[in-house]
Formats: structure tokens, sequence, C-alpha cells
């Protein structure tokens, strides 16, 4: 399946606010307990592009046959570059292989040294993210939610570091 990542300017306002709203997508993300509506959306672009601007990564929006599918990518979090995927529920089958894409970005293009993955506890189906060699690293507490932090180190690193 060809994945193609856009900057979230590119996607109408409509379709992210429509994805943000979605029932299913928002049981995943306890930090959004608002309606995430046309202003919201404003600020949330906004905060993103500026990630780009600060750190020269962020978050794009994926296309799947030039159809919105979600957003994601990477982000600082205290001092981690952190990932995040929030997908529409009719492309939730295409998780891993967008994982698969960013995670190539940051290990091989940026040379990060590793990357975080945050889970709020409700979210408790996590063989996936095993399997993937995340390891659970500590509970943290981010907009008085509780969070699982997981973290994956970069082989390539680990590699160098041990010859």
């Amino acid at each position: 399946m060809n994945i193609e990542f856009k900057r979230l300017t590119e996607i109408s306002k409509h379709e992210i606010i429509n994805l943000m709203n979605n029932p299913l997508v928002r049981r995943q993300m306890p930090l959004l307990f608002f309606e995430f509506d046309e202003s919201i959306c404003d600020q949330f672009i906004e905060a993103k592009e500026k990630l780009w601007d600060e750190y020269g990564y962020g978050p794009w929006a994926f296309m799947v046959k030039s159809q919105f599918a979600g957003w994601g990518g990477l982000q600082p979090e205290n001092g981690d570059v952190d990932l995040a995927i929030v997908l529409h529920p009719d492309y939730w089958g295409l998780g891993k292989s967008i994982y698969a894409q960013i995670i190539g970005k940051a290990f091989n293009e940026m040379n990060l040294s590793s990357i975080t993955v945050l889970f709020p506890p409700s979210r408790t189906r996590i063989k996936g993210l095993l399997k993937l060699g995340f390891k659970r690293e500590a509970e943290v507490m981010i907009g008085k939610q509780q969070f699982i932090r997981y973290r994956i180190d970069n082989p390539l690193t680990k590699k160098l570091n041990n010859e």
C-alpha cells in the first residue's frame, strides 16, 4: 500500500476535525477530552508546524490513495523523541506500515538513539508494540493523565556502541 506523507497544512481542516472527533479515535486519546473544533484545529496545526520550524521534524498527515488516513510522526517530548500515530478506524490496519516508514526515518536518516511511545494504561493490547522491540520504561504524567512510556533503541547505535 502506497502511503504518502504530507504536512498537516496541506490537509482540509474539516478532515482533521472529523478524525479528532471520531469516538473510536477519542477513546484512545485521554488528553482529548474537549470538542475538537475549528479554533482548536487551527491551534493544533500551528503547534505542529512550530515543531517543524524549531526541531526540523514533527508530525505528518498520512494519505492513502489521496485520502486523509490520519496523522502522526515524531515529536519532542521532555527530552525524548516520541512517536505517535493517529489513524481513522478505516485505516487501523496500516499502522505497522506507517510505523516502519517513520522508524526508518528516525533511525536511518535522523540517527536518533531511541524513540518513545506513550500509551494510556487503558491501552492493554501491547503485544505488537513489545514484538517491535519496545520496552516498558516508566509511568509518567502528562496533562494530569497517566501514561506508560515505552522505548525502543536504535539497533544501529547499539551495534556501533558494542563494537
